[in-house]
């Protein structure tokens, strides 16, 4: 029986094509599209130790505002200290979630959510006097998340605003790559001196109901590895090389031997 090198050339690049290619990466699978679903997560507990709060009190009459934004102006003692190295300034809640705000003195502000510090601060400014109409502004300086294992580009983000969603980190770090366990990731949460760790399954829609949906302050995320990178994980890289090398000349000298030996039967 003749055979035929195009068509035996051909199988093999359609072979190495089928162990090459890259299976397909739902997210989400199933859920319906075109629906809507009220969303349950909370994406705040509010505001916790160690958050560094700028706070900005604003009036029609600017002068009489300017006392109480005595710190947001100028750097804080106890400020925190960003990625860049440089102070960032603020109010640095205590372990007993209070800060020390001009004029007003120390207030318990653990626990509150932003909106809720801006109407207390509001109403107290009004009623002892101060301003007649108050506009306080309050947001986070210092929101982050890690995100660590196979994902392109494993980081710290610091997030503008006080609300991540777990897709939307994960896209800030690159996406999985093609070895990370989409159904196993990991995270890390500390509030209140507990320490919980929850799983995400990113390909299922029961997501969206889950606590860690929405990420919260100093949050960890963890995406473990598959089998296959855990196995690879523990080769000596030398000795794979070399045994890659091995095999591809050998596969070559066959290719070669079964090339020569049916054009000289032809």
């Amino acid at each position: 029986m003749k055979c035929s090198y195009p068509l035996l050339i051909a199988g093999l690049m359609m072979l190495l094509a089928a162990g090459c290619a890259t299976p397909e990466i739902a997210y989400i699978h199933d859920a319906p599209r075109d629906s809507a679903a009220v969303l349950t997560g909370q994406f705040s507990k509010g505001i916790q130790p160690n958050d560094l709060l700028h706070i900005y009190v604003e009036s029609a009459t600017p002068e009489s505002a300017i006392q109480f934004n005595q710190e947001t102006n100028r750097q804080v003692r106890t400020s925190g200290v960003s990625s860049s190295g440089m102070s960032r300034t603020g109010y640095l809640v205590n372990q007993d979630g209070d800060i020390v705000f001009p004029i007003l003195g120390r207030l318990h502000v653990g626990g509150m959510t932003h909106r809720e510090l801006s109407t207390m601060l509001e109403q107290r400014l009004i009623a002892e006097g101060y301003i007649t109409d108050p506009v306080v502004t309050v947001r986070l300086q210092n929101f982050k998340v890690s995100i660590l294992g196979d994902v392109k580009s494993p980081k710290t983000l610091n997030i503008d605003g006080e609300r991540v969603t777990i897709f939307e980190a994960l896209s800030m770090a690159g996406d999985l790559t093609i070895y990370g366990q989409r159904k196993n990731v990991t995270v890390v949460r500390e509030e209140n001196g507990v320490r919980t760790i929850g799983t995400l399954d990113l390909t299922s829609k029961e997501i969206f109901d889950s606590p860690y949906y929405y990420l919260h302050q100093n949050d960890m995320v963890y995406v473990e590895p598959n089998n296959r990178r855990k196995r690879d994980s523990t080769r000596d890289p030398i000795v794979f090389s070399l045994v890659s090398t091995i095999l591809s000349a050998a596969s070559l000298a066959v290719s070669i031997y079964y090339y020569t030996y049916l054009r000289a039967r032809k």
